[in-house]
């Protein structure tokens, strides 16, 4: 099958892309190769894309829709997703507006390019983060989440919101999946783990927010692209809507759209999360506590049973081995 993937330079990108070429597909990726972060990473990330002959790339911003029209032109695409993003929850208490140029007029370009494709499947990054600090747990797709705590997640609801008008306008096949504190290898600098990691290694004090009182419903890496792709084969469509006494099918009533967790449900507590680091590396971590930061919301907690209905997939790499599968790529890296 042809692919376009919008953000292949990144963490999720890469490993989707790569995933997808290994197994014989063809796939154009487009990024923008931003500085938000170490360049030099991206660059590497895309250098292995590219030896393989059935990968070809589009460097450019989201917001040049030529270059969008260029890599459509390459891909020719039987699905479309679009993992290309401002993303952290921090970062969008000092730089706002660029979420707003990446998750807002990015996003409405590629799902209005998608609308004139019309392919197979369009498939959307959203984030747990839509959840806001929803006291009910675990998260369910159909709970509110009309109340984002950040710029970042109030930008990913709007992108969900927009995709179901045009899914509805236009017709397309729209799955927009929320994924859950997503670490492994070839993981960003700005998430804990890497920071983490880093930190220790280089006897470093480590910060750890909120007290260590927070918990994360963290996913290996490989277990959100297995959801993913499994995802691709179950376009929203009255065929496949499920109907059970325990949870709901976000299958709209007036549009080809669905939002789905990609989360294990088994959160992990921040403490449990900094000793498993701890005794990944065989050193301890030099501990600051510090309060809860602006924006950050005490637990994240997916409700994976849509994910299992639709697909019989539900994550369930242990933090254990996924922290130390990063550990041993971080000390072959850097």
């Amino acid at each position: 099958m042809r692919y376009l993937i919008t953000g292949t330079a990144g963490f999720i990108g890469f490993h989707l892309a790569k995933r997808l070429l290994d197994e014989g597909h063809y796939v154009v990726g487009f990024d923008g190769m931003t500085n938000y972060y170490d360049v030099a990473l991206k660059e590497k990330r895309h250098a292995i894309l590219e030896r393989s002959n059935g990968f070809k790339a589009v460097i450019a911003q989201l917001k040049d829709r030529d270059a969008l029209d260029k890599a459509a032109e390459l891909a020719e695409p039987d699905v479309i997703v679009h993992l290309a993003a401002q993303a952290g929850v921090r970062y969008s208490l000092e730089n706002p507006r660029s979420y707003i140029d990446s998750n807002l007029v990015g996003s409405f370009n590629v799902i209005e390019l998608a609308a004139r494709l019309k392919p197979k499947h369009l498939l959307l990054a959203s984030t747990s983060s839509v959840y806001g600090s929803n006291e009910k747990v675990p998260f369910a797709e159909s709970d509110k989440a009309d109340e984002p705590m950040t710029i970042y997640a109030a930008t990913k609801k709007s992108m969900e919101v927009m995709a179901h008008s045009y899914a509805h306008l236009h017709k397309v096949p729209t799955t927009a999946f929320r994924f859950f504190t997503v670490y492994g290898p070839w993981g960003r600098p700005d998430m804990a783990l890497f920071k983490f990691v880093d930190a220790i290694r280089k006897d470093r004090p480590i910060e750890i927010y909120g007290e260590g009182k927070m918990s994360r419903d963290f996913t290996y890496i490989d277990d959100l692209i297995e959801g993913v792709i499994r995802l691709m084969a179950v376009p929203p469509d009255e065929a496949n809507r499920i109907t059970s006494d325990t949870y709901a099918d976000t299958l709209s009533r007036h549009a080809p759209f669905r939002v789905v967790n990609i989360g294990g449900g088994q959160p992990v507590a921040l403490m449990r999360f900094v000793e498993t680091i701890e005794a990944s590396l065989g050193k301890p971590a030099i501990r600051k506590m510090l309060p809860m930061q602006q924006g950050e919301v005490p637990r994240t907690y997916a409700a994976p049973d849509l994910l299992i209905g639709l697909t019989g997939f539900r994550p369930e790499i242990d933090i254990e081995v996924g922290v130390r599968r990063f550990a041993e790529w971080y000390q072959e890296h850097y």
